[in-house]
Parts: C-alpha cells; structure tokens; sequence
C-alpha cells in the first residue's frame, strides 16, 4: 500500500550512485533544500578536495574510521561521531583503515551540483 504522507526507505530501494573508483552512495532524501545520503567508502580510498559553496553538510560515521582534512588541518572521526562543516570550508574524506567506512552525510541545501573541485586527488 502506497503512503503518500511518508515512506521507508534504505539501500534496497534508495536511488544508487557510485563515485570514485569503487565507493557507493544512496539517496535517502533527495531534495533541493535537504540531501541525506549513506554513502561507503571501501579502504585505503579517498576524495577530492573540494568546497560546497552554499551547502553545509554534516557526516555522521556508522562504521569504521574517516580521516578527514579541512582546511588543511587532519581530524580523526570514529564511529558514532559526527562532523559538521560550513560552507566554503575547503574538505575531503579518506578512508586509511582496513575495512568499509560508512556514514550518513546530510547537506543542507542540497551539495550535488554546488561542489567546487580543488584537485583530482
């Protein structure tokens, strides 16, 4: 039966994107004010430094160790933990442990089409 006033949702029906080379990411909410996305990174694997120019964002780590560089500055997340991070703050994520980081990143407005690359990698 169809609810139109809510919906459950998780990796089995949430839309699914791969970026990178071999991390995942599924969209929980998918909105233009409000993003919530689960998103796994496999080890040793890193992003790209980058800034959201409108979008803040928050991480929120399920499982494993995220290694994060902000502004230049490296800092530790475990699981169960959260970071948030403002507009315009230059960040990226690495995963240096031996196993699957998982987090939840909510961003608000949505970051997809409002990130800015600094380098490749």
């Amino acid at each position: 039966m169809k609810n139109d006033l809510f919906g459950i949702v998780d990796t089995s029906n949430a839309e699914h994107y791969k970026w990178g080379d071999t991390c995942d990411g599924w969209h929980f909410v998918k909105s233009d004010s409000l993003s919530v996305i689960k998103e796994t990174m496999p080890c040793m694997t890193k992003e790209r430094l980058h800034y959201h120019e409108k979008a803040q964002q928050f991480f929120y780590i399920l499982a494993g160790t995220a290694t994060f560089e902000i502004n230049g500055t490296t800092c530790v997340v475990n699981k169960n933990q959260g970071i948030s991070i403002k507009p315009g703050i230059k960040h990226r994520v690495f995963n240096n442990g031996d196993s699957d980081l998982k987090f939840i990143v909510i961003s608000e407005p949505k970051s997809h089409g409002d990130r800015v690359n600094i380098d490749e990698y």
